[in-house]
């Protein structure tokens, strides 16, 4: 059943188990006629960025937006943002704590520091033509994965329950989250990504300090002075300032 404040014209489905959300979503997009947020209770396949396994303790979050698209895929891309100013007002709001999330460049939610949420985005359509998006989220509600469960030296994960104490049943969080995403959904399909970029610069992490991003190809450490308007991270290095449109970023 859906929550009073689900946001209209959006669809759910709930599942008990599932191989991955994002597997599901790639299965039913062409059968979907409009946004479908598919959550799962138990995932017994789930995946992260680069086909990294995804850890899924009992009680943990877990779910797909798979959005219709008829846009360009940069454009597309820039959802990412957009889910993660979702997640942060879906923290904010279970939690009361707003001083307590980062936004971590590309797509991860921090915790005093920790990693409590990540986010993958896939397309799905024939060919070069792009007819969905499917929007993966994860978070750490009830429990954090092992240490040994996480890539060397990635931000160590942290749960919303060991670390505020509050404790949140996966189908809640949903609706906190679907709604908070339907407003940021109407404002950048609206007015573009400008204020998006705004909100998230607002609350990212490590901005105005040095870090380090990594491509599939080379290393880069410099200061982080900005996400451009195309959603790509902006370092200020010893080489003088550069642009990467996609990687890993430690701290």
């Amino acid at each position: 059943m859906k929550n009073e404040s689900w946001p209209e014209g959006y669809e759910r489905r709930v599942l008990a188990s599932v191989d991955s959300t994002l597997s599901e979503a790639g299965r039913v997009a062409p059968t979907l006629s409009g946004p479908e947020w598919i959550l799962a209770l138990e995932q017994t396949a789930a995946r992260g960025r680069r086909g990294r396994a995804w850890a899924m303790p009992p009680g943990n979050f877990a779910a797909t937006l798979v959005l219709p698209i008829d846009e360009a895929p940069g454009q597309a891309a820039l959802r990412s943002f957009v889910m993660s100013l979702a997640l942060r007002d879906a923290f904010v709001a279970a939690t009361g704590r707003e001083d307590a999330f980062a936004l971590k460049w590309p797509n991860d939610v921090l915790l005093r520091g920790g990693k409590v949420a990540g986010i993958l985005l896939e397309s799905v359509g024939a060919g070069a033509r792009l007819t969905h998006l499917a929007i993966g989220i994860g978070v750490n509600l009830a429990a954090a994965p092992g240490v040994g469960e996480v890539e060397e030296g990635a931000v160590p994960p942290v749960a919303l329950k060991s670390a505020l104490g509050t404790a949140i049943a996966p189908e809640s969080f949903l609706n906190l989250l679907a709604g908070a995403y339907a407003r940021y959904e109407d404002q950048f399909s609206t007015y573009g990504f400008a204020p998006i970029r705004t909100a998230w610069l607002a609350d990212a992490a490590k901005l105005g300090e040095v870090i380090t991003a990594r491509t599939t190809r080379d290393a880069h450490v410099g200061t982080f002075v900005d996400v451009d308007a195309e959603g790509q991270l902006v370092l200020e290095t010893a080489k003088g300032r550069i642009t990467i449109p996609a990687g890993d970023v430690y701290f």
